[in-house]
């Protein structure tokens, strides 16, 4: 008898867990958007939604998971950036670190110009 009870309170827990996954659209929505916008680190030239390896599907769901623990866009950003690098975001965060990165097409485009208007 005693295992019998053990089993129903197990089975009640996990129907509880299973009502607590609630995917809403704008959830979806936001979970959609964040994949896309984080690389994989084993494919590197592909985004976490686009990409089938093994890593990339423990990563949508270590992100899945920080989403249901209330975790906002950024905090889970920085969690993955402290884990993998800048090099995880597809659109790497402006900083010092990619001061060049950012300011290097402006610069190129901006010499050209010139460079043509001068001869």
């Amino acid at each position: 008898m005693t295992r019998f009870f053990a089993m129903v309170v197990c089975l009640l827990g996990t129907m509880n867990l299973a009502y607590s996954l609630e995917v809403s659209a704008a959830n979806q929505a936001r979970y959609t958007a964040l994949i896309k916008e984080v690389r994989c680190v084993v494919c590197q030239n592909q985004s976490l939604a686009d990409s089938n390896a093994p890593l990339a599907e423990d990563l949508r769901d270590k992100i899945y998971m920080m989403m249901l623990e209330k975790k906002s866009d950024t905090e889970i950003k920085d969690y993955l950036v402290k884990r993998y690098g800048e090099f995880v975001l597809l659109r790497p965060r402006f900083s010092m670190t990619t001061f060049l990165l950012w300011t290097f097409p402006a610069v190129g485009i901006v010499s050209i110009l010139l460079l043509i208007y001068c001869l």
